[in-house]
């Protein structure tokens, strides 16, 4: 039985919610990848979009959104996800997990994107310029 904690973030407010999915409705996330837009109502979150950012598998090894694959790969990082570089220039091997959703996955990071403010067509208001 696949078992997912969520941690949602709303940038607006500054907060951070967590929850856990477990089973069929945990299912819909399996083979999602990094950075991809996913519905709210797979979560309960019902008309609103999340989008994965990141997450961690139950190693502690971080998904990276620039590895391919759901598997683990040790890579030589410089920076970014996984590692941080202490002096200039240094460089580690480090083991990673690629941007995939698997069943190994853990802990699962999404932010809650805004909605659209779009505007009805007729309400721009156009700037009236005189004749040079």
């Amino acid at each position: 039985m696949v078992k997912f904690k969520i941690i949602i973030s709303d940038p607006v407010e500054g907060k951070a919610k967590n929850m856990e999915v477990e089973g069929v409705n945990a299912q819909p996330l399996i083979g999602r990848a990094i950075n991809e837009t996913v519905d709210g109502s797979l979560l309960g979150l019902r008309g609103k979009r999340l989008r994965i950012t990141g997450g961690v598998d139950r190693d502690g090894f971080p998904l990276r959104p620039d590895v391919h694959g759901g598997g683990k790969k040790k890579l030589i990082l410089t920076g970014g996800v996984g590692f941080k570089a202490r002096r200039k220039g240094e460089r580690k091997r480090k083991t990673v997990r690629g941007s995939i959703i698997t069943e190994d996955t853990y802990v699962i990071n999404m932010t809650l994107l805004k909605e659209d403010q779009t505007k009805p067509e007729g309400s721009k208001v156009e700037a009236e310029g005189g004749e040079a």
